[in-house]
């Protein structure tokens, strides 16, 4: 079942502090304005996180995912994604992509921010995402 993660008083918000990919976010950067966090849950335990922004054009870094805010985004770029079961994150990415596609109508284009590794790259890829641009620390993957 997919959760959306909307504010600070959500019940699963203290998932977002064992984020292992950028760990320095903190919660209120997560679900700010034109941000939003999803789990996949199974019953009452969480599976996996994905961590949205929703911008104008598509960020380099994690600096650009501020900078692009604009009251008419049209990219929901998936900038961190971490799951505590096999598969999950495939499942919460489907299901966060439908989701988002239903519900906000500008979105079009669906990316990632991702780090240059090759666990990030063996994920994306094998999930059906192409290497949209290589930037100097990060690498966008369009699904």
């Amino acid at each position: 079942m997919l959760h959306l993660i909307k504010d600070l008083t959500d019940p699963l918000i203290d998932y977002l502090l064992q984020d292992p990919v950028r760990p320095e976010l903190p919660p209120e950067f997560r679900v700010a304005e034109n941000r939003e966090a999803f789990a996949l849950k199974d019953n009452d335990k969480v599976k996996a996180i994905v961590c949205v922004a929703y911008n104008v054009g598509i960020p380099a870094s994690v600096k650009d995912l501020v900078e692009y805010i604009d009251a008419n985004p049209d990219t929901a770029v998936f900038y961190t994604i971490w799951s505590y079961a096999a598969g999950a994150g495939r499942d919460l990415l489907e299901e966060a992509q439908a989701h988002i596609k239903e519900t906000k109508s500008g979105i079009t284009n669906f990316v990632t921010l991702s780090p240059k590794t090759e666990m990030a790259k063996r994920f994306h890829m094998k999930n059906g995402a192409s290497v949209f641009r290589e930037n100097e620390d990060t690498v966008n993957y369009k699904y």
